[in-house]
């Protein structure tokens, strides 16, 4: 097994978390929240969102969406990708 691209690693799934916002609300704030309330976030709507593994940066991107009627799903269009360690996949 000494070419990378043939690891079974490369085959596991990864979680990627998408950050479209942060917010700072006081704890009563927070307390306070019900169906209906709006948090205000630090980011502006057509701002780039952030994908993460774990702690580390790896793209931004555009909020999309794609498909069609009812199976329309949230997807994030990606603008930029940070190199990552091994190559690309």
């Amino acid at each position: 097994m000494d070419d990378p691209d043939q690891s079974p690693l490369r085959s596991l799934p990864i979680e990627v978390v998408v950050c479209v916002g942060r917010a700072r609300p006081l704890l009563r704030e927070i307390l306070g929240l019900a169906p209906g309330a709006v948090l205000p976030l630090d980011r502006r709507v057509d701002d780039p969102v952030e994908l993460f593994v774990g702690d580390r940066l790896i793209a931004r991107g555009e909020l999309d969406e794609i498909g069609g009627g009812e199976g329309r799903v949230l997807a994030v269009r990606l603008t930029d990708v940070a190199p990552l360690r091994g190559g690309a996949a």
